[in-house]
């Protein structure tokens, strides 16, 4: 899995006009699926964005989570973070999970990071969706589940 992460102080997304998931303070999250993702992935990446201590407190100083601000999530499905543009000037997305797996492993996405207390909305998973926000900093974090610790799956 990969999520862009982007600290906002505003985000929405709608749907033909229709606003289906607005945020105040937190982070709009961008989450991409891969094939060989799975549920242990989805969790252990959750769990990554809701410790990730990047806002900043009374100092100055990113030594805060989204939950010690009290933050809400903003999460948009979105394929293209799997573009592969090595070749030629059109992007290919096979690296990118089919719509069934991508949108269950959203959907146990949003689950799980809403079950760390997080407020979290979303969007419509393939859908062509308007995204607006004003980012703060700007601030950008990149995550890619490959690169990241997250717990051992159990073994049977």
């Amino acid at each position: 899995m990969r999520a862009l992460l982007q600290r906002v102080s505003r985000a929405e997304v709608r749907v033909d006009g229709q606003v289906l998931g607005a945020i105040d303070r937190g982070l709009l999250i961008l989450l991409g699926v891969a094939p060989g993702d799975d549920e242990f992935v989805a969790g252990g990446l959750a769990a990554k964005v809701a410790g990730l201590r990047i806002f900043s407190d009374a100092d100055g100083l990113t030594n805060l989570s989204i939950g010690d601000v009290g933050g809400s999530a903003l999460v948009v499905s979105q394929f293209t973070l799997y573009a592969d543009t090595r070749k030629g000037r059109r992007p290919s997305f096979l690296a990118a999970a089919g719509p069934i797996v991508g949108e269950r492993l959203y959907e146990v996405f949003c689950e799980m990071l809403a079950s760390t207390g997080l407020p979290v909305q979303q969007g419509r998973f393939g859908a062509d969706m308007d995204v607006e926000l004003i980012n703060e900093g700007p601030f950008t974090i990149w995550l890619d589940s490959d690169e990241l610790s997250i717990e051992p799956r159990p073994t049977s």
